[in-house]
């Protein structure tokens, strides 16, 4: 089966704030997906989402926000991982799901606060691993930048925001802006923290690292 198609679910629940990027971004992931040969589907359909995991090699959750699943779907989303399923975290993927500390923990981190749209220095950590080989070592862009608690020491760290580029940040000398966590079974995690605007996913240092990250999950290289 190595060459079989390999398979994207989106996943865009809002239950809090939404983004109006989401159609953009769900129509880049769509082109980057065409580019390389997989396939996407795009829901905001909860029980949906959780009932065709099964076919799944790799989930986005693309500026989810609040209280997406109920006891159920985080059963069926939790068995998912824990098979050794696959996960992208764009942007609002860590204002999600606060009272369930198995998410906590998987995202890597909550969303806390954000200071206004503005430019900032994005710091690149690990310049020789694929997600951001890519990039300069200072990457400057305007985005929404996120300021984050409860940070999981496990997490591995592949951007972070250099705080004295931008006003509004709060988590210091070390702000982690995107990071990745692999897991026994077999799993992987990603998280960016980028993507709040439309004019992301136009960008195209933003596309490719999007692209990237879905490759380290999916084992696959340029």
């Amino acid at each position: 089966m190595a060459n079989a198609q390999q398979n994207i679910s989106v996943f865009y629940k809002t239950a809090g704030f939404k983004h109006e990027s989401i159609p953009t971004g769900i129509q880049a992931l769509k082109e980057i997906a065409a580019d390389n040969g997989w396939k996407v589907i795009a829901t905001d359909d909860a029980e949906k989402f959780v009932s065709e995991l099964s076919n799944i090699d790799a989930v986005i959750f693309l500026s989810t926000t609040g209280d997406i699943f109920t006891e159920d779907q985080q059963e069926k989303f939790t068995n998912y991982i824990e098979n050794g399923g696959n996960f992208f975290g764009i942007h609002a993927a860590s204002d999600t799901e606060y009272d369930w500390p198995w998410y906590g923990k998987f995202i890597g981190a909550y969303f806390e606060s954000h200071p206004r749209t503005q430019e900032a220095t994005v710091i690149v950590e690990k310049p020789k691993n694929h997600m951001v080989a890519h990039l300069p070592k200072r990457w400057t862009r305007t985005d929404e930048w996120y300021n984050f608690k409860n940070i999981n020491s496990n997490i591995q760290v592949l951007l972070t925001l250099d705080e004295t580029s931008y006003e509004g940040g709060k988590n210091g000398d070390f702000h982690p802006h995107a990071w990745y966590q692999e897991f026994e079974g077999g799993s992987k995690m990603v998280y960016t923290g980028g993507g709040h605007t439309k004019e992301s996913y136009a960008e195209p240092l933003f596309r490719e690292h999007l692209k990237r990250c879905i490759q380290f999950l999916l084992d696959k290289r340029d």
